[in-house]
């Protein structure tokens, strides 16, 4: 077998002590890379780029994998300073007050007609007028002249009482109907123990005369007249502006709820609403008057009543009460009632007295001449002519609420 053997010079230099020294340092170098290899691997290409899951704000990592980033505490926002109290002083010896200004218009609707044919007075000026309000004289501060589209409601009393009734309450309905014009907004209701809407507000003149034509029987013999005002008065007080409420009835009172006291309180707190009323079975009464012993009379003083309380109806307004007899004396009626809502003069005044507290004033116009004496009228041949102020006699200030 033949030996590997080195050349003389070779084994020389691998036996010298300094190369033997620096194998055994190559050697103990090689083996602790090794180690740190094995014990840390060093992560792959893909694992280096994929980008880190949790935010460095949160306590995740980092891109520096040698720092761990902890949780930042979010800093919340101060909040603003109250604003300041404003500084009021009150003089010395003053506590503390409140101001309040209020300075009410009341304004009234003036019918001047002549007493003997009810035509309406025009061509007159608001120096011709005088308001009174508690007997203090008041200053106009606005004029005109007013014709305006009619709103009125139709409150008609339809009860088993007698036909005359019945007839008559048709008949003065009806003719109400024909002096309409085409910008009116008229409602129909009627009334007998309960109210019922036949037609609610419309121009549709038809629609109204067929709905009064249909008034054949009725259901009760009660007729509530108060309730039903009172009722009709609160329905016209959600509309605006002026309205009028046409009462066709005889006036009698049964067993309403609302007493007359209360009716009359409804009536003054109103501002905007003028009351007509025409009397119904005037025939009847007429041929029946004085007839039926102690029943009779009872019947003919409670008829009495009854017009007594139609009238105060219309006066406290400054409307127009009619007793009419015989159906002829109708397009009269609804002539000069036409001629009263339609042709008025509208004054407007601040009161003297400007207390809120919910009282009744009463009304008073008068009409003078250009030297302040009363006004008087004259024909063409130079006759007196006498004339009516048609005129609230009051209205009640609004109560301050506190």
């Amino acid at each position: 077998m033949s030996r590997l053997s080195l050349p003389d010079s070779l084994t020389r230099l691998v036996l010298h002590p300094l190369v033997l020294l620096a194998i055994v340092a190559l050697a103990t170098a090689s083996v602790v890379r090794a180690q740190d290899q094995t014990q840390n691997p060093a992560p792959s290409q893909t694992q280096s780029q994929q980008p880190s899951q949790t935010p460095a704000e949160a306590g995740g990592p980092s891109g520096d994998n040698g720092v761990i980033a902890l949780p930042k505490k979010k800093e919340e926002p101060a909040p603003p300073p109250a604003p300041a109290a404003p500084s009021i002083k009150n003089p010395p010896g003053m506590g503390n007050v409140t101001l309040h200004i209020d300075v009410p218009e009341v304004t009234v609707d003036v019918g001047v007609l002549l007493e003997k044919t009810h035509q309406f007075v025009p061509g007159l000026k608001p120096s011709n007028f005088r308001v009174y309000e508690d007997g203090v004289q008041q200053n106009i501060i606005g004029f005109r002249r007013v014709e305006a589209p009619v709103t009125a409601l139709l409150l008609c009393e339809f009860a088993r009482n007698s036909y005359y009734f019945i007839n008559d309450m048709r008949n003065a309905a009806w003719e109400f109907t024909e002096q309409l014009r085409p910008q009116d907004y008229v409602a129909l209701m009627t009334f007998d123990l309960r109210t019922q809407i036949l037609v609610d507000f419309t121009q549709n003149k038809t629609l109204l005369q067929r709905a009064i034509y249909s008034l054949q029987l009725p259901d009760f013999d009660e007729t509530d007249v108060f309730d039903a005002l009172y009722e009709a008065i609160d329905r016209l007080d959600r509309v605006e502006g002026q309205k009028y409420i046409i009462l066709i009835a005889s006036g009698r009172d049964s067993i309403s709820r609302v007493n007359y006291d209360k009716i009359l309180k409804k009536i003054k707190d109103t501002r905007d609403i003028t009351i007509f009323t025409i009397s119904t079975g005037g025939m009847l009464r007429q041929l029946t008057e004085g007839r039926g012993g102690l029943n009779g009379q009872l019947r003919d003083m409670s008829y009495m009543q009854a017009d007594n309380e139609m009238r105060t109806f219309a006066n406290l307004t400054g409307g127009m009460s009619f007793q009419p007899i015989f159906i002829t004396e109708m397009p009269d009626i609804f002539a000069d009632i036409n001629n009263s809502i339609r042709a008025k003069y509208e004054l407007v005044y601040r009161p003297s007295n400007p207390k809120q507290d919910g009282s009744y004033r009463k009304l008073r116009v008068t009409l003078v001449d250009d030297e302040g004496n009363p006004l008087r009228m004259q024909d063409e041949k130079h006759k007196q002519l006498k004339y009516d102020i048609v005129a609230r006699d009051g209205y009640r200030a609004k109560q301050e609420v506190e």
